[in-house]
């Protein structure tokens, strides 16, 4: 397990004392601030990887055609 020392600003000390409130310790609200931060990284990451493919006309003609063959399946 990795051991880390972060020097806070002070919005990150508001963040943190805001966190801890509830009386969970600073150590547990920054283990669970970084996997909300990893996840929010994955899903912009993802909405960029998305946007880029929207953009493709290749990608586009491929989706367009794979709706087009799997229509008959949508109960709508």
């Amino acid at each position: 397990m990795a051991m880390l020392t972060v020097d806070l600003d002070a919005r990150a000390e508001k963040a943190l004392h805001e966190l801890t409130a509830d009386g969970r310790s600073a150590t547990e609200a920054v283990r669970e601030a970084l996997v909300v931060a990893q996840r929010l990284h994955r899903m912009e990451e993802a909405r960029i990887a998305a946007e880029r493919l929207a953009k493709d006309p290749a990608d586009r003609a491929e989706a367009e055609a794979i709706m087009k063959d799997t229509e008959h399946l949508r109960t709508w």
